[in-house]
This record gives C-alpha cells, sequence and structure tokens, in this order.
C-alpha cells in the first residue's frame, strides 16, 4: 500500500523545460523509486480547469508571496510509509545528491513541497481500469490547504458526503484524503480520473446538478479553505515510474 506521499510543486523556466523534463523523467525519477520503501514517482503538468458556473464564494488563497507560489508541476512519489520519507528527508535528500543534480533542481522556481499520509480512500466507478504498471492516473486533482474553521465539520463533510459521493462519478478511480506530515498545507484531497476530459465532463458542477441538497454544505466547508497557491490543480500525467519488483 501507498499510503504515504512525497509532493512537490514548482514552475519551471521557459528555456530549461526541456532538459529539465529529460534528467528528471530519465535520471532522477528512477532514482527515487530506488529509496528503501518509495513503490513509484509520478510528474504531472497543470491544466486550465473549467469553472464552477454555480460556485457563489471565490477560492480563497494566502497573502501573495507568503508562500511559494509554483504550481505548473507536480511531482508525487508514493511510499509504503512515512519512514520512507523520513530517513533522509526530502531536504536531507536532495542535499546528498551531485552537484550536477542538485544544478538541475535548481531551476525549479517557486518549489514548495508536503509529506502526507493518507487516512481515507475511497474506489471510483472506474477503479478497474487502474493501469498496473503505472503511477497513480493519467489525471489528477489535487487540492492542498489549510481549514479556517471547525474541523469537526470538515471530517464529517467528507465521510459523510465528498468521498461517498465520487464513488459514484463516471471518469472516477479514486479519491484519497491525506493528512500531513511535514509542509505547509495541513490538508490535501487527490482525486485520480481516466482523463482530463472525464473529470472535466463529470466534476464540475455536479453536486448543483444532481445534489442540490449537499450543495449548500459543500459551498459552507469550501468556503472555510485557503488554498495553496494554485490549488486544486487539475493535472495531467507526464511520466511515471514504478520500483522494481
Amino acid at each position: 500500500m501507498d499510503q504515504a506521499l512525497w509532493i512537490t510543486w514548482y514552475d519551471l523556466p521557459d528555456d530549461r523545460r526541456d532538459a529539465y523534463l529529460s534528467w528528471l523523467h530519465d535520471v532522477h525519477m528512477p532514482r527515487l523509486t530506488q529509496r528503501a520503501g518509495v513503490l513509484w514517482a509520478a510528474h504531472y503538468t497543470s491544466e486550465p480547469k473549467p469553472l464552477h458556473t454555480t460556485k457563489k464564494k471565490p477560492r480563497r488563497y494566502p497573502p501573495p508571496d507568503s508562500v511559494p507560489a509554483g504550481h505548473r508541476y507536480i511531482l508525487v512519489a508514493g511510499g509504503e510509509s512515512i519512514h520512507a520519507f523520513a530517513d533522509p528527508t526530502p531536504k536531507q535528500f536532495e542535499a546528498r545528491l551531485p552537484e550536477a543534480d542538485r544544478g538541475m533542481l535548481a531551476l525549479r522556481i517557486g518549489a514548495t513541497a508536503n509529506v502526507m499520509i493518507e487516512y481515507a480512500r475511497v474506489e471510483g466507478p472506474d477503479a478497474g481500469r487502474r493501469e498496473t504498471r503505472s503511477a497513480l492516473s493519467p489525471c489528477i486533482q489535487l487540492g492542498s490547504y489549510l481549514f479556517d474553521g471547525d474541523e469537526d465539520e470538515l471530517l464529517a463533510w467528507y465521510a459523510q458526503w465528498r468521498l461517498p459521493s465520487m464513488t459514484r462519478m463516471p471518469g472516477c478511480i479514486a479519491v484519497r484524503k491525506l493528512a500531513s506530515v511535514a509542509g505547509w498545507a495541513k490538508h490535501a484531497i487527490l482525486h485520480e480520473f481516466t482523463s482530463v476530459a472525464a473529470r472535466n465532463e463529470n466534476f464540475v458542477d455536479h453536486e448543483s446538478k444532481n445534489h442540490p441538497e449537499q450543495a449548500a454544505w459543500s459551498e459552507k466547508v469550501t468556503g472555510q479553505v485557503i488554498h495553496a497557491p494554485g490549488s486544486p490543480n487539475v493535472a495531467r500525467r507526464l511520466a511515471s515510474v514504478v520500483a522494481a519488483s
């Protein structure tokens, strides 16, 4: 079980993008999966998000420059447990890389990272379409945030409404609720979809169209979220590496 995730968000300079991606996909991600307890690595690029036409409250974000703002790319590594990313920690691991590799990491702009632990997971109706030799799904929606409200209600909302609703959504493979062990965001929610098109067709405004009785509750809860820059990201997979068995 891949219950621990190391997630890094960042931007890249256009003129070094191709060189960085070649290094990341061919050198760095395979090296990540050689760490004890690390099961896979997946790299994503963020996609434009269709707007919710019925959402009333605008999303809230931290003050400018208070949190690193990179979010165009997302690198996710999955581990058997939190210990896969504790000895060494992400910062220690990157600091010990060869100079040339640290130079590639230095290309990242506005980088921020979290180590997260999964505490709840549900499968969607398309769980059977998961690719067995690829990491995560072709499309993810990843929200990372602080919660400026009653966390008892947040816990109830996920358990009693949001997660159960995703078990019936076409195109959904799985959803994981995460809690932070290290990093700015305290919470994260990771949706996996068969494609960006399936996500956009089925997820946007699904509550207001099909479950108006629950839409007010969702509006209340999400209105108390302080998102990380760019969150929630809708992202398309660029590459994945699975550890050798």
